[in-house]
């Protein structure tokens, strides 16, 4: 959602902090701002709707420079995307600034109270409210530190905030309440940064600070002190990130989205190393553990998550069933809480998130919490949320994902998936000797498999240019690879607004098969497993109704191709790895038909990277 960033040193904050956002531009935005306290002791601030070029440009027609600095990028809750409405905040005095992330779920009842007392507003956003109940505070004659703690006393709501002001111009003070996306410090050499992702300063330091729910800190150029909301201080722990900046840049690649495609057979090999122990012929996780005797009391298993990571967690109710024989259920995290489910000590509940800070699926976790479950998590940014109140949790390792389309996340997600269930099927008992080593083994193939995969290309830009104006697509799929049918429609959908649905094949004759015509392609992953006989029959069934059909097929399969009217090749996979294997087509399927229908691939309309508000 929106991205925040922040400097205080001995350099020009400005360009630091423009910078800074464009790295955040993936979480999805409608305009942008800065805040700077100049060399005459005044906040400065350039707001503009639009892509942050809008808010160069007028910081080009109007400089601000200083040695303290915030930003933001806003995605709209509350007020139409405009000028006024854009962040940062200034308070009536025009002597503190704010930037925020979340929602204020009771700003109309504050607002109120503050417009009875005479307070004059200028947005119709939320997050004025708390920039006016600090000048409130400060009124009364104390610090920004302690008017900020006092302020948020009154907010609801998970809600992340910077703060600045002219009267203390050498420090941001800064507080996180609840789970409404992260804010990161990064420490420096006489200067500090602060980020709501790692992206943003990780070309300055890899040295970073993770805000907890209910904390606080103030921010000089000589370090952070953190204490929580109470005032009670905390030895905050300074974490070394190993990723490299020149990843989280586009290089030769046209979109963040096709670098993050190309660059899998690199994160699958960084998910599997080190945890595949190939000469030992089984699974280490290095912060998951468990016992036999814990591993066999395990009764159930409940994966939450929401999105393309709800779809890679029916994925793995196939693998962890098929392996560890323990029955799976999967819980979009945004319904979970709502439905009381039934868990207990001897459940395990399995959050998937690449950011870590998705409010729903962390809604979910906490639900498993107060019911007395098990918490692990799949997760990719080291020192999330997520990550952080995880009882055990796998890391991804797939690196800096900026593309809002989730592509290299997902199929990471898939082998940590694959990974769990080899480790849970060893540990209950159920998958020993040479069956668990052929498992293992597997994994060593994958990087090759999808390298292969990764080969191809033409293919799919002349079946972008075929069919970029169709307004349709059905996909098909069965057995493991039904969810990636629904991967597959729901990238299509994301990048290039075409709609498209994902369906188990078997269910066509129940309803979408009236849908059925010339002008609608439909998508049937068609490889050889347990059921290939019955999607060809799924594809004869298209094609006697006049259907046009995209075959995703194995390699040297000729037999599609005289069915089908086009075909895309993978080449065979184990079949509980296939998924892995199989959702790149559609991923190179979409990214190439959004390119030729002009859409912003890497920023699609209305959405963000890391979905932090209800």
């Amino acid at each position: 959602m929106c991205g925040i960033v922040g400097y205080v040193g001995p350099q020009d904050a400005t360009p630091i902090v423009l910078d800074g956002l464009k790295r955040l531009e993936y979480r999805g935005y409608d305009s942008a701002g800065l805040a700077v306290v100049e060399m005459n002791g005044d906040i400065a601030v350039r707001r503009e709707v639009g892509k942050l070029e809008s808010l160069e440009e007028m910081v080009k027609a109007h400089p601000v420079q200083g040695q303290i600095g915030i930003g933001h990028t806003r995605w709209a809750t509350h007020g139409e995307p405009c000028q006024r409405n854009a962040h940062p905040h200034l308070g009536a005095s025009g002597a503190v600034a704010v930037v925020h992330n979340g929602i204020i779920e009771n700003f109309r009842a504050l607002r109120q109270e503050l417009e009875a007392k005479g307070r004059a507003f200028a947005s119709e956003t939320d997050t004025e409210v708390v920039v006016h109940l600090v000048e409130d505070y400060l009124e009364a004659g104390v610090d920004l530190q302690t008017a900020v703690r006092k302020a948020l006393t009154h907010i609801k709501g998970a809600s992340a905030f910077v703060f600045l002001s002219e009267h203390e111009p050498d420090r941001l003070v800064v507080a996180r309440l609840g789970n409404a996306g992260g804010l990161t410090i990064g420490v420096g050499d006489g200067e500090m940064f602060l980020a709501s992702d790692i992206p943003a300063i990780l070309e300055h330091t890899r040295d970073m600070i993770f805000l907890e729910d209910r904390q606080m800190a103030v921010i000089k150029c000589d370090g952070a002190q953190v204490e929580t909301l109470s005032g009670k201080p905390v030895d905050a722990e300074v974490h070394t990130i190993s990723w490299d900046p020149v990843s989280a840049a586009k290089g030769a690649y046209r979109h963040f989205m096709q670098k993050e495609i190309y660059e899998q057979a690199r994160s699958i090999t960084d998910t599997i190393r080190g945890r595949a122990l190939f000469d030992q012929g089984r699974v280490r996780l290095e912060n998951l553990e468990l016992t036999q005797t814990e591993a066999g009391a395990l009764e159930k298993l409940v994966i939450v998550a929401c999105g393309t990571s709800a779809y890679a967690g029916l994925v793995g109710k196939f693998i962890i069933e098929a392996l560890a024989r323990m029955p799976v259920e999967v819980d979009y995290g945004s319904e979970y809480r709502y439905r009381d489910p039934i868990i207990d000590e001897n459940t395990a509940v399995l959050a998937i998130t690449q950011s870590g800070e998705t409010v729903d699926t962390l809604a979910a976790m906490e639900e498993g919490r107060e019911k007395g479950a098990r918490l692990w998590s799949i997760v990719n940014v080291i020192g999330s949320q997520a990550h952080r109140v995880s009882d055990g949790h796998i890391l991804m390792h797939a690196g800096p994902e900026i593309g809002v389309a989730s592509t290299k996340a997902f199929t990471s997600s898939l082998v940590d998936l694959y990974l769990l269930g080899l480790y849970l099927g060893e540990r209950r008992g159920v998958l020993t000797g040479e069956r668990l080593r052929q498992g293992v083994d597997a994994l060593g193939m994958l990087p090759d498999l999808v390298g292969r995969v990764l080969e191809h290309g033409d293919e799919y830009e002349e079946l972008a240019y075929t069919f970029y104006d169709r307004e349709h697509f059905l996909y098909l799929g069965r057995g493991i690879n039904y969810p990636i049918a629904l991967e597959g429609a729901l990238k299509l959908k994301e990048i290039s607004y075409i709609h498209a649905e994902g369906y188990p094949a078997g269910e066509m004759k129940h309803g979408p098969i009236a849908l059925i015509d010339e002008a609608m392609p439909v998508v049937a992953i068609a490889t050889r497993d347990h059921v290939y006989d019955k999607m060809v029959s799924q594809v004869e069934q298209v094609k006697a109704r006049d259907g046009v059909v995209i075959a995703l097929a194995d390699e040297g399969d000729e037999a599609i191709a005289d069915k089908a009217d086009y075909v895309l090749r993978a080449p065979e996979a184990p079949s509980l790895l296939s998924p892995v294997v199989n959702v790149i087509p559609l991923q190179l399927l979409a990214y190439h038909l959004a390119v030729r229908r002009g859409c912003d691939v890497d920023q699609p309309r209305n959405l963000a990277k890391s979905v932090t508000v209800e």
